[in-house]
């Protein structure tokens, strides 16, 4: 629902959206730059008697909303409007209007459409309340609740960028357009503005008028709270001042000065004076300009937002997701990269064309309380690094714990690759926890190995036989991951004498469509530490390699080790300057270099420093940096030897430390950390970021040595992994 709100508005809305910010963005710098700040400002009585000598024929003193005072009087000219010091009386000349302020204004109110033009922005400003309010239920959805609106997300291209503005400039946004809505609505009559003053007095003195300053109810007005004075004429019997300020307002008798009726400002009067000030900044000029820079995130807001639109409605079938607590079957997707994704979509397309409505949702969404309908539940779980959750999953477990078990059968189906030893890790933790929970779990939970469609068709036919489905093709339905043929540019091969083949491969960048760009996807916005998922020549499942590069080098870097027996790694190794590969990116932002000047300590063995390097490269704002490596030795060089000579010269990379396993003194990098602890345990208080990426050993020896390193601190490599300290890649 929130999404169909939030789609549909954004894109029915989006042109006079632009417009209507981008003029309320620059009616924000006007009061900043004519409002009056003057401090000590006369009393209302003895203002009154400077105004009229300043300005004969003076008969009302008005202050707006900025601090600015003015006398109004009938002069040969008709209507005459004198600019006043409020600290003296004087006049200052006429009163000025800015005629480009007025044209601005008319356009962000009414688009010069007279009525019309008000009913118009009016639309629009609800249809931003509600693309803000959606907007925001939607995010926290994604993000995994409202404790986590804030935590930092993990989303790259346009829907990256939409979700990152939209959490910072929302509150902005809503303030202004609540309070553009009401303000529409008063123009329009459909609030009632009501007079702050009272009833007319029933007797007034018909003595003499005294000076206005020997009138004790004006001068005991402060001069900082006057909004208007209207003056008695002249030779006139029953007439009064009539006084409002930002208390109340009142008549106060010219004979003997006696405040005559009072009212004090009514609550409908201060919402009124709330919405005003904050929707124009008039009396909270900076308030007013903070709230208009944030109005600029609309036309970014709208432009990522249609792209998003555009590339959803390019990806094939329609998919209909139906309520939750109306669907047969609920499909919930745990994912890091989206390829997960892929595969879920396609059981949702095929169970619709058998008549089952389904829903589909990120394990974050799970919601058993309105699974009412459902007759089975799908859940398709990634697993990222060391088993842990994906990034759309992260809270499923703990959600678990807390509902109540159903009888709803659940079939789990886990993605990931065989060659980590923690294959499918999370799925099967997931299935262990439901079980314990007392949810109706098969034994055997089914697995897809290296997006492998056969894997999943195998799933797909055991699905339909249970639930007496006709038998589907699903590797047929998945959606194919687009490839791209990169063309090898430059090669260097390392540890052929330690029988650890090595090459660094450099790939020229392929050619990126101007939709690419703008959303950052693919080969036009990738990061050193994203995923170069490779289809070797005779297997069609994807072998993934973690960048060294990012798509603003200008080059595709990956090093890769031949593996014993290895196909994708082997025609890797064997490949030759001129020769292609079919490819794609993927994302990997829980292992991309944290934003911020903290230092980082990157420990990495053999193909790892692939990734590593990437973020050495990248340090041009050169951050302190320390490079833990490990090899076999130094013979023929190793992998980014140059490199990081280069980069220590330059100031990107702090210190290399290398473990030699083969030196004279054998040891490995878990050893040189180790021996490092007094200068990782400086880092870490410091508040130091680790990064480590290679083999699943070195991986675990690492963690233990930082966990001895930690724990005379307090902490330990979970606690740093919680607080977004820690991050591992390891295969």
């Amino acid at each position: 629902m929130f999404r169909a709100f939030h789609r549909w508005a954004g894109v029915s809305a989006s042109l006079l959206l632009v417009i209507v910010a981008l003029t309320g963005a620059i009616l924000s710098i006007f009061p900043l730059l004519s409002a009056d700040r003057t401090a000590a400002r006369l009393n209302a009585g003895d203002l009154v008697v400077a105004v009229q000598q300043a300005v004969p024929g003076a008969e009302q003193i008005v202050v707006d909303d900025n601090g600015v005072m003015s006398a109004v009087s009938f002069g040969a000219n008709g209507l005459e409007q004198t600019l006043i010091d409020p600290a003296t009386g004087a006049a200052m000349g006429a009163v000025q209007s800015s005629q480009l302020e007025l044209w601005f204004e008319n356009l962000h109110r009414a688009l010069f459409l007279s009525d019309a033009g008000h009913v118009t922005v009016l639309v629009i400003t609800v249809a931003m309340v509600i693309l803000t309010i959606s907007g925001y239920f939607l995010a926290a959805r994604r993000m995994g609740g409202w404790r986590k609106l804030i935590s930092r997300d993990r989303g790259d291209g346009a829907g990256g960028l939409h979700l990152k503005i939209a959490r910072i400039a929302g509150i902005g946004l809503l303030i202004s357009s609540i309070s553009g809505v009401w303000m529409g609505a008063s123009t329009l009559g459909l609030i009632p503005e009501t007079s702050p003053y009272p009833a007319w007095p029933s007797v007034i003195s018909t003595e003499a008028a005294l000076p206005a300053d020997q009138l004790a109810a004006l001068t005991a007005i402060d001069g900082d709270t006057i909004r208007q004075i209207t003056i008695p004429r002249a030779g006139i019997a029953g007439q009064a001042y009539m006084v409002e300020t930002d208390a109340g307002a009142g008549y106060v008798d010219p004979a003997t000065g006696e405040m005559l009726t009072w009212d004090q400002r009514s609550l409908w009067s201060k919402v009124m004076d709330l919405m005003h000030l904050l929707h124009t900044g008039q009396g909270a000029s900076i308030l007013g300009l903070v709230l208009g820079l944030m109005s600029l995130a609309v036309p970014v807001l709208t432009g990522s937002g249609l792209l998003v639109w555009i590339a959803g409605r390019n990806r094939g079938p329609k998919l209909h997701n139906t309520d939750a607590a109306k669907a047969d079957v609920i499909l919930l997707v745990g994912s890091e990269t989206g390829t997960t994704a892929r595969f879920a979509r396609a059981a949702a397309l095929w169970l619709q064309g058998q008549g089952q409505m389904t829903h589909i949702a990120d394990m974050n969404d799970f919601a058993p309380e309105t699974y009412a309908a459902a007759q089975s539940i799908i859940l398709c779980a990634a697993t990222y690094g060391e088993g842990d959750a994906p990034h759309s999953a992260s809270d499923f477990c703990e959600a678990i714990a807390t509902a109540r078990p159903l009888l709803t059968p659940i079939s789990i189906v886990g993605f990931g690759d065989s060659s980590y030893p923690e294959f499918c890790g999370y799925a099967r933790k997931v299935a262990e926890t439901l079980r314990e929970r007392g949810w109706s779990v098969p034994t055997d939970i089914h697995t897809v190995d290296r997006q492998s469609v056969q894997d999943f068709a195998t799933w797909g036919r055991d699905y339909a036989a249970a639930f007496g489905l006709p038998e589907p093709d699903l590797a047929t339905m998945v959606d194919p991951q687009p490839t791209t043929d990169l063309t090898l540019i430059s090669k260097r091969t390392y540890g052929e004498e330690d029988q650890a083949p090595m090459a660094v491969l450099r790939f020229a960048l392929p050619k990126r469509s101007v939709l690419d760009r703008l959303m950052r996807r693919g080969f036009a916005g990738f990061e050193a530490g994203d995923l170069l998922n490779i289809v070797p020549q005779g297997d069609p499942s994807p072998r993934s390699y973690s960048l060294a590069s990012a798509s603003k080098d200008g080059f595709v870097e990956i090093c890769v080790r031949k593996a014993p027996g290895g196909l994708c790694s082997g025609q890797l190794y064997a490949l030759e300057v001129g020769e292609t590969v079919h490819a794609y990116v993927s994302t990997n932002a829980a292992f991309h270099a944290p934003k911020g000047d903290a230092p980082l300590v990157l420990i990495g063995a053999g193909a790892g420093v692939g990734a590593l390097a990437g973020f050495i490269r990248a340090n041009a704002a050169h951050r302190p940096v320390h490079m833990y490596f490990g090899v076999r030795s130094r013979r023929g060089g190793y992998a980014y030897d140059d490199d990081f000579a280069a980069w220590e010269t330059d100031g990107r990379l702090t210190s290399l430390t290398l473990a030699l396993s083969r030196g004279a003194k054998p040891r490995y990098v878990q050893n040189a950390v180790a021996d490092d602890a007094v200068r990782i345990a400086d880092l870490i208080n410091t508040g130091a970021q680790i990064l480590i990426c290679g083999g699943r050993d070195m991986g675990d020896g690492v963690k233990a040595a930082l966990d001895d390193i930690l724990a005379p601190l307090g902490l330990s490599v979970d606690a740093l992994k919680a607080e977004g300290r820690y991050a591992a890649d390891v295969f």
